[in-house]
């Protein structure tokens, strides 16, 4: 195989399918059969300058997507494998990867670059290959531009494939030196300076007590500083990305530098090519977030002594930032409205304008209304468009008291631009920036509303109009119609919204029929308005709704019959459906109308499972969820033809999202079934063991799938017993693993509390599905440990308020179902004492409600 693998990698990406898929195969085989050799062979394919570009470049790709896969459990086995291979046979593939950065192919140097990192990233947290960073560094000190060229880039790749922890202070020094050194001027080569500039973006993490020390800070943010004004394009925008990761990195280290910050974006937004304009934007934008995030977690809290402070650098440049990005406005492009994936200076320029409104809040308006009033209604569409973009883009932010007047003055403007106006721009952007008024200034909280009975009809006038506009336009339309009805989600009987209902429904089903409804999200925009319409909707149009269904239906029937597929039509359609089940399924007069075309709608949902679309299962999952809800005890009917596709659902490891939604859905069925579910329950506990003993779950199915075992024990009570040798020593074994969270973490505390709300709902439903019984003190073993891990938690300190609520409740039913049996564990609990008195004077009266549910059945406990 070694012998002809140049071939194999030709004819890997040859245009004849047949070969392609032969040569595939073959180096599969190889590498399942042979890891070695396919190694070696692929490193030296790489490495050896007398082939061709495309074998080495296909070579060194291949080798990097053997040690690394996007499936974590994928990822461990492909890691475990490369770290058993011969010691002899991974130095010399990392000999042939190295040697390969001295090739004057840039495509091999910089394959070699990629592969470098990934086996770094596997070996060095396991101490190997320590070698690896003073050898790069000697390349950069010794060797001409190509080859320092293609060691800077390794350097960069390394630092973002290996957490900053694997490597020590030393190397770390070492290596910033040598990345700041090569972007300085002095270094000659372009090329050079762009791979030490990407290369420090990537090694900013592991700089914290780089940028703790003064000096080497000061030298860092001159170099960077001074990059940015490289005669070189790329160098330029490849420094501001730096400066970008700083301001949210670092940005309390930022206030000496702040001034010179300011000069160099206000020149790159005004005078360079769009790429630089952008990060120049963007490092403003970086900075707004930090602040917006400072403000929101601490706010009124925050002072002189906080752990975290706000440093108010927006709020400082405001009279020179504004006028900045106001000019950007100006600079749109002719059909940036077209394109989905628009991203230009004008519309950078708004979102950070956006951005800084909700940093700094009122003191934003007085900077921008000049720019309004004075652009408005000029002749030049640009300046009518930009006037309009950026009154939406200072519309959350400011208080409704600032805005409200202004708004109530400019409404009936707007309204006559979105009908009047001749420019596609201006009316796209009208129309978006009434979606933004009717999110942020409009709904039962405002006290002075700025939609009323007597404006509304107008309001729903003009923006029906505007559906039949230009797709773009009528997308926005959609989305201010969706706001407008969110709007009066608690408006109770007599919603202005209800006289218009029925056309509002129809409007929206003409939009959803157009011929160019695929174009500007438009088909998409119209069913997620409707369904926003029909959710806040009143009892007055529940007939209207109901009339819905049969047209529904036939639209997800049409598709079913039709030769091409339609999986995002059914998947929109069937979301419909949901949200019609929702509202009028459960509500008498409504429920016994809608419940005639039950057996219609299972049965199109069950032909939609039959299309290979993960969307369009979770859509159909989570319809028939709703279904089973409002049909309660009567769907039972459904189980048997259902029940094939909900056990596939639950063995849909790839498409985790399903199987996750599936999991919601066995949780419907119990509440709706109650112990008719029992016959299909060894089915669905066996599947659900079974994916939760899986290293091919993904992990964010984990804490619903242990909420489910709670579900059904509520289901089918004691019936249960059979289930519980299997159940509670896997909680027992996954609520040790989630006592303890590392520091810092905050991805990791998030998903762990997620699993530990998971597992103690499954306890509570266990507990409550076994009061009353007889066998409930089959349960009693198991409360030493339950308590045990109640006593871990609160002695932690790291649960949110949403797991804290349910760990006190958990407590209550121990107390509730097992009585005295418990009583004295009770006593001598941490949580049984001071948890629980914690959680009865908690400021959240979701906690201090179950805290008093728990001390009372603690106390008949006790005195039982």
């Amino acid at each position: 195989m070694a012998m002809e693998v140049t071939q194999v990698l030709l004819n890997a990406q040859s245009v004849d399918s047949t070969a392609r898929k032969h040569a595939e195969e073959n180096l599969k085989q190889f590498q399942e059969q042979n890891l070695p050799g396919f190694a070696l062979a692929l490193s030296g394919e790489l490495a050896n300058n007398d082939k061709p570009v495309d074998s080495r470049k296909l070579a060194g790709l291949i080798l990097k997507n053997a040690l690394d896969a996007k499936e974590h459990h994928r990822r461990l086995e492909l890691t475990q494998r490369w770290l058993s291979l011969d010691g002899a046979v991974k130095a010399q593939v990392k000999g042939y990867l190295l040697q390969t950065l001295f090739s004057p192919v840039a495509d091999a140097r910089s394959t070699a670059s990629q592969v470098i990192a990934k086996i770094a990233s596997i070996e060095l947290p396991h101490n190997q290959w320590p070698e690896l960073i003073s050898s790069l560094l000697t390349n950069i000190h010794q060797f001409q531009p190509h080859v320092k060229q293609a060691t800077l880039d390794t350097l960069g790749f390394l630092c973002e494939e290996v957490a900053a922890d694997v490597v020590d202070q030393d190397q770390v020094n070492k290596i910033l030196t040598a990345v700041v050194q090569g972007m300085t001027a002095g270094e000659g080569a372009a090329e050079v300076r762009l791979a030490a500039t990407r290369a420090l973006h990537n090694a900013l993490g592991f700089a914290q007590v780089n940028f703790s020390n003064d000096l080497e800070r000061d030298y860092i943010m001159r170099v960077v500083c001074e990059a940015t004004l490289s005669p070189d394009v790329k160098i330029r925008q490849a420094a501001f990305e730096c400066l970008v990761s700083i301001s949210s990195m670092y940005y309390e280290k930022l206030a000496s530098y702040m001034q010179d910050i300011f000069s160099i974006t206000a020149k790159a937004v005004r005078e360079d090519e769009e790429p630089v304009a952008l990060q120049a934007i963007e490092l403003w934008s970086s900075i707004c977030d930090e602040e917006i995030d400072i403000l929101d977690d601490y706010g009124s809290d925050l002072t002189a002594d906080s752990e975290v402070t706000c440093l108010y650098f927006i709020k400082q440049a405001l009279p020179a930032l504004v006028p900045m990005l106001l000019e950007t406005l100006l600079k749109q492009e002719e059909d940036q409205d077209q394109d989905e994936g628009a991203w230009n200076l004008s519309m950078a320029g708004g979102t950070c304008l956006g951005l800084v409104a909700r940093t700094v809040g009122d003191d934003i308006v007085p900077l921008v209304m000049p720019f309004i009033q004075e652009n408005i209604d000029k002749p030049d569409w640009r300046r009518r468009e930009a006037a309009t973009y950026a009154f939406g883009s200072i519309l959350e932010g400011p208080s409704p008291d600032k805005l409200t007047d202004i708004v109530k003055h400019a409404l009936h403007f707007m309204l006559a631009a979105l009908m009047k106006d001749q420019n596609n721009h201006v009316k796209d952007t009208t129309a978006w920036t009434l979606g933004r008024i009717f999110e942020f200034l409009h709904g039962s909280a405002m006290e002075a509303p700025v939609i009323t009975r007597e404006n509304c009809q107008q309001i729903l006038t003009v923006l029906l109009h505007s559906m039949k506009d230009a797709p773009n336009v009528a997308e926005k339309a959609c989305g201010a119609l969706y706001f407008l009805a969110q709007g009066y989600e608690d408006a109770g009987a007599g919603s202005p919204l209800s006289p218009f209902f029925l056309d509002i429904v129809q409007a929206l089903l003409a939009v959803t029929h157009r011929e160019d409804a695929g174009e500007s999200r438009l088909r998409t925009a119209a069913y997620e308005t409707l369904n926003e319409v029909v959710r806040c909707s009143t009892d007055e149009t529940a007939l209207t709704v109901l009339q819905l269904v049969p047209l529904i239906m036939a639209e997800l029937h049409k598709t079913l019959e039709a030769p091409e597929k339609q999986g995002e039509l059914q998947g929109l359609l069937c979301g419909c459906l949901q949200v019609i089940i929702q509202k009028i399924g459960s509500a008498e007069p409504s429920k016994h109308a809608f419940l005639q075309y039950a057996d219609q709608m299972m049965d199109l949902f069950l032909r939609v499972f039959v299309s290979r679309n993960a969307t369009v299962h979770e859509e159909a999952m989570l319809a028939i969820g709703a279904l089973a809800y409002a049909n309660g005890a009567g769907f039972i009917k459904y189980l048997p033809g259902f029940y094939p596709y909900l056990e596939k659902g639950l063995q849909n490891f790839e498409e985790y999202q399903v199987c996750s939604i599936t999991v919601g859905v066995v949780g419907d069925l119990c509440r709706a079934l109650e112990d008719q579910i029992l016959p299909f329950c060894d089915g669905i506990m066996t599947q659900i063991l079974k994916d939760l003993s899986s290293s091919q779950l993904h992990r964010s199915v984990k804490p619903p799938m242990f909420s489910c075992f709670g579900d059904i024990a509520l289901a089918i009570g004691e019936s249960f017993e059979k289930y519980l040798i299997y159940a509670m020593p896997m909680l027992q074994s996954a609520a040790d693993l989630t006592v303890h969270v590392p520091t810092g973490d905050e991805e990791m505390l998030e998903f762990t509390n997620q699993l530990r709300n998971g597992i103690l709902e499954a306890y509570s439903g266990i507990l409550q599905g076994f009061k009353s019984s007889a066998k409930a003190q089959l349960l009693i073993p198991y409360a030493p440990h339950i308590l045990q891990y109640l006593d871990s938690l609160y002695m932690e300190k790291d649960m949110d308020e949403v797991v804290t609520k349910t760990a006190i409740g958990l407590l209550g039913d121990l107390a509730d179902t097992l009585g005295r049996s418990v009583a004295a564990l009770i006593g001598q609990s941490v949580a049984g004492k001071d948890f629980l008195n914690e959680c009865l004077s908690s400021g959240d009266h979701l906690i201090q409600e179950s805290a008093d549910w728990a001390k009372l059945a603690v106390g008949r406990a006790i005195s039982g």
